[in-house]
């Protein structure tokens, strides 16, 4: 079948069975996800490396590559900023198109005046070990006009994962039998050889690449034989650098079909009582909606809010249904929630941070600083 003949669409049979795997199944280093792929979801390895391609090439997909657990290897932070409204876009486009630290970059705006809602972008930032995250954001604050930023770092991660169109069909309330678990975010120290590994590793993924040995162009890359590059990359995994490997889609982005894959962005705040984060955390991520959640102190300009996670949805009331179910459930666990916004995403750019201690150096070379 010719590339351009194969259906694209993310409601296609074929693709939804292929998709539910690919966005966020596919756990950790495989020496052949395509292969894992194909197994989970009962399609063809041909096919689902066609349909994959198709999919990626047409934009639907907007990239493939092998996740990492980028808070094991760099400092990070949600950033949100307070930017003049005449400068708002401007600054969305520095952060999206200068800064290769920043990474999931986003307009958001809440139903009504609340406490916080004067930021108004909101970014993800990582920054390599040995170099300052307030530097940085200083030198971001000189370039766009921001007035102030609020650092806000995660102390504890419980959900990850992006299964955009295994959510759809989601009900208000659906969740695990058991609690989430919790994920440290302690940065791991790496040696040049797995650097070196790991530059290479988490590249997007061109159309050319999908193959059923899809790691051997990137061990010659690396400069080392394919069977090295394997030790290495489990290795790591084993060290919980290593990620997933995922399909993603565009969020709010039309398609070339005219559909966009989710419209409405929900990042939501829950402030619990001191000595509960870790509670109310593990009851929020296990609720199947949430893309994201996390323990972040926001401080008294967000009203002490001190836990956040993120849901997408087509339908605004379904997405504000799954909220209060999350609220329901904190109440009978017993969990007081004193305050609770949700800051809804706008305009978006979501790339991968630039992690590497070396791309660092040389970024600060370019824009002419000597020490951030």
């Amino acid at each position: 079948m010719n590339q351009h003949t194969i259906p694209i669409q993310i409601d296609d049979p074929i693709n939804a069975r292929i998709l539910a795997v690919s966005e966020d199944k596919v756990q950790g280093y495989l020496r052949d996800p395509l292969g894992e792929i194909a197994g989970r979801s009962g399609v063809d390895l041909d096919t689902v490396i066609g349909r994959l391609g198709a999919m990626l090439e047409a934009g639907t997909i907007r990239r493939i590559r092998q996740t990492l657990m980028a808070t094991n290897l760099a400092p990070g932070a949600l950033v949100a900023w307070k930017v003049p409204a005449e400068k708002l876009n401007s600054a969305f486009e520095y952060m999206s198109g200068e800064d290769p630290f920043s990474g999931h970059v986003v307009l958001r705006s809440t139903d009504k005046d609340t406490p916080g809602s004067q930021y108004k972008l909101w970014t993800t930032l990582k920054v390599p070990v040995g170099y300052s995250m307030a530097k940085h954001c200083e030198f971001l604050m000189s370039q766009t006009g921001a007035e102030s930023y609020r650092l806000l770092p995660a102390k504890k991660l419980f959900a990850l994962g992006v299964g955009h169109v295994r959510r759809k069909d989601l009900e208000p309330g659906a969740r695990t039998d058991d609690p989430g678990r919790a994920m440290d975010v302690s940065v791991v120290e790496l040696n040049e050889l797995e650097w070196r590994v790991l530059k290479v590793l988490k590249r997007d993924f061109a159309v050319s690449e999908l193959t059923g040995d899809i790691w051997a162009g990137r061990a010659k890359e690396a400069g080392v034989e394919l069977e090295e590059f394997h030790r290495v990359a489990e290795d790591l995994n084993e060290r919980r650098v290593i990620g997933r490997f995922s399909t993603f889609l565009e969020h709010v982005k039309k398609l070339k079909d005219g559909t966009t894959v989710t419209k409405y962005n929900a990042l939501f705040h829950w402030a619990v009582p001191a000595g509960k984060e870790m509670e109310a955390g593990l009851e929020v991520g296990r609720h199947h909606i949430m893309t994201h959640a996390y323990w972040r102190e926001a401080g008294a300009e967000f009203n002490h809010v001190n836990i956040m996670g993120v849901a997408h949805g087509t339908d605004k009331q379904k997405v504000l249904a799954h909220k209060a179910a999350m609220d329901r459930h904190l109440e009978e666990a017993g969990i007081e929630v004193s305050y609770t916004n949700v800051f809804w995403g706008g305009r978006s750019e979501i790339k991968p941070s630039e992690i590497s201690p070396i791309a660092y150096k040389a970024w600060c070379e370019g824009v002419g600083l000597e020490d951030v």
